[in-house]
């Protein structure tokens, strides 16, 4: 991967947006495309939009959404410590010690997440999770009146984790849930050739997935793309204690995965194998054999329906503040995709 695109991933990954707090990610994305689309433009939702191609025979909208999970603050007490509300699923196994980041008016101010020490707990308690609301921010305040004057209710938070290269090529961080997504469609945008291709193409970064794919329900019923490919990670089963049975055999480096169900239609489902297998790209195969929790759901059944598509990349440790990816997954996600692009007509015939 070249050095412009790992530092586009990484600005991504190290860019806060929790989500209903996207903005500062959003120009991120525009400004690594406004050079190579003919359009670009956000909507009152805080989706971002790139267009190439605008008169082309058919619609296809990409959609990676770029909101990660996070925190918010919910109340102060005496003593200063921030009591939080979860932005998201996050698994509270994993909250106790976290170094964070509070978002405010004046900055991000570092905190810590805290909870009662193992060695004063009743040995009933111990084997229990603490409950969100058994859990606090300390941002090293003394009392309310100090943390208020740094912090507002409302405050979204950050697991305080950047951008991390490991062996292999993979890499760690938080937010790869799913800026990886919004990454693969910059990236698509940024290579299509206009003269190359007879669609039109409107990449999207969407936001408020992680809430109920709110942000790609209100931009592919603006869109109305005839084609809809989702962009987003699914879990590896690579790692210790996951069960194939329920997930499949999915491995990091083993390329993008090209989910098949009803989810999916299955004339486009194979088009993508086949352009997979054409090009030389390694692919993998999961079974959804129900509405995905992706933005291909709500995709899907916009309007009178769309050609609906999902791509995934392999994540280990999904909704932690160490994800891991594979870098060659989502190189061979993009050419795909290009691929994909490229080929259409649009005279194709996708009725099942």
């Amino acid at each position: 991967m070249e050095k412009d695109q790992i530092d586009f991933l990484k600005n991504l990954i190290n860019t806060p947006s929790p989500s209903g707090f996207e903005e500062k990610v959003q120009q991120v994305f525009l400004e690594r495309i406004r050079d190579r689309v003919d359009q670009c433009y956000k909507d009152v939702h805080g989706n971002a939009f790139g267009v190439v191609n605008p008169e082309g025979k058919v619609k296809v909208m990409l959609a990676g959404h770029c909101d990660e999970i996070g925190m918010m603050v919910e109340y102060i007490n005496d003593q200063g410590y921030i009591y939080f509300s979860t932005v998201g699923g996050i698994d509270a196994h994993i909250l106790p010690g976290k170094r964070v980041l509070v978002h405010t008016s004046k900055g991000a101010i570092p905190g810590v997440i805290g909870k009662k020490p193992i060695h004063l707990l009743e040995e009933k308690d111990r084997q229990k999770v603490a409950k969100i609301e058994e859990q606090w921010v300390d941002i090293g305040a003394q009392s309310k009146e100090e943390a208020l004057k740094q912090v507002t209710v409302g405050d979204p938070i950050t697991f305080d984790a950047g951008f991390e290269p490991l062996l292999g090529g993979r890499v760690a961080g938080k937010g790869f849930d799913d800026k990886v997504g919004t990454f693969i469609v910059g990236e698509v945008l940024r290579c299509l050739e206009k003269d190359k291709l007879h669609c039109a193409v409107y990449g999207v970064s969407t936001v408020q997935e992680e809430l109920g794919l709110r942000g790609a329900k209100t931009s592919a019923f603006g869109i109305a793309p005839d084609i809809g490919i989702a962009i987003d990670v699914t879990f590896a089963s690579d790692c210790p204690d996951i069960d194939k049975r329920k997930v499949g055999e999915i491995a990091l480096g083993k390329g993008p995965v090209i989910s098949r169900g009803p989810n999916i239609n299955p004339r486009l489902w194979q088009r993508m194998v086949n352009i997979a297998k054409e090009g030389g790209i390694p692919y993998q195969v999961q079974a959804e054999s129900r509405a995905t929790g992706t933005d291909a759901n709500v995709i899907q059944i916009t309007r009178e329906g769309v050609v609906t598509g999902l791509i995934g990349i392999p994540n280990r440790y999904m909704h932690t503040p160490g994800e891991i990816v594979d870098l060659e997954d989502l190189e061979h996600a993009i050419k795909l995709l290009v691929r994909f692009l490229q080929s259409l007509e649009g005279n194709e015939e996708w009725i099942p």
